[in-house]
């Protein structure tokens, strides 16, 4: 009651991911880590509170340890988070995949699972070796937990029918269009 809804565009993926030198090679060498001492590992997050803190947070508890032991430090973006890390300021991320591709496709960092319960589905090749879609679920990765965020557009309570349907339409129509689409890639 408090929000019309117009389009959800999709689902936003989130990533573990480390520097491409971590000795964490997969999630299961990161949950074994932070389970022995969370304070093993920093993670760069965007708010104390805010998803990435809060899906970081899940993975521990979820693993048997102390969630309230994260090192957790704090960044002003996703975008910044990546270059913390990649500078070897922060040992570990949970980010959006477009935060940190450029790292990705510079060799700098390297992500560990997809938080889905399924593989992305995007197959063009990322990294000279990598797509999207070979990036493990953070479960089949011995990560036990999954979380996707939806990305949407809302308007105020109370819009007529028709203002809604314009909204929706518009959507509809940014959705078909091959940019849009070169983008979701």
């Amino acid at each position: 009651t408090d929000v019309t809804p117009v389009a959800q565009l999709f689902s936003e993926y989130i990533l573990f991911a480390v520097r491409a030198d971590s000795p964490v090679k997969d999630g299961r060498d990161l949950v074994a880590r932070l389970k022995q001492d969370p304070q093993s590992l920093s993670f760069g997050v965007t708010a104390i509170g805010g998803t990435s803190h809060m899906v970081a947070g899940q993975v521990l508890g979820k693993a048997g340890g102390d969630a309230n032991r994260l090192k957790m430090v704090v960044f002003k973006g996703g975008g910044e988070v990546a270059v913390q890390l990649v500078g070897g300021h922060i040992d570990a991320t949970v980010n959006n995949p477009i935060e940190a591709v450029a790292q990705w496709r510079a060799g700098a960092l390297r992500p560990l699972c997809v938080f889905d319960d399924t593989r992305m589905p995007y197959k063009e090749k990322v990294t000279d070796t990598m797509s999207w879609a070979d990036i493990p679920t953070c479960k089949e990765s011995g990560v036990p937990t999954d979380y996707v965020m939806l990305r949407g557009i809302f308007m105020a309570p109370g819009v007529t029918p028709e203002q809604q349907a314009y909204y929706v339409d518009l959507m509809n129509k940014v959705r078909a269009t091959p940019d849009w689409k070169e983008f979701m890639e």
